[in-house]
């Protein structure tokens, strides 16, 4: 009876440890803590200039043919995450939850890219 107490709240701690570990998780928990509602990448408000570079990261992936343009994709996508982070932690910490899921919904976007930029990465 201990053993199996152990193993379900061992699964709950290793699924608590990832969801605060990766910052877009750590704020759709943290939002949805506070009650808002679930983040869609609608919630950006559809910043056009924000969608351009969207779609240009996104063409950078499709064109990218060696190793040196995607280490430099992979680069410029980080940035943009590592500033996402800290707009949104400033969100938080001024109680901006709006704010803050805005930004969350632009995060979600270099999600995808993210995963895109890993699948591209993994030889077929």
């Amino acid at each position: 009876k201990e053993q199996h107490y152990s193993e379900q709240h061992s699964s709950l701690i290793n699924k608590a440890y990832q969801t605060l570990l990766n910052p877009l998780s750590r704020g759709l928990y943290l939002l949805e803590l506070s009650g808002v509602e679930p983040v869609q990448e609608t919630d950006c408000d559809a910043d056009s200039a924000f969608l351009m570079e969207i779609m240009e990261i996104n063409e950078k992936l499709a064109e990218a043919k060696n190793e040196d343009s995607l280490e430099e994709i992979e680069t410029l996508i980080k940035v943009k995450q590592e500033e996402l982070t800290k707009e949104v932690t400033a969100a938080f910490e001024r109680d901006d939850l709006e704010e803050a899921k805005k930004l969350l919904a632009k995060m979600k976007y270099f999600a995808n890219l993210e995963d895109k930029l890993k699948a591209k990465k993994v030889p077929s």
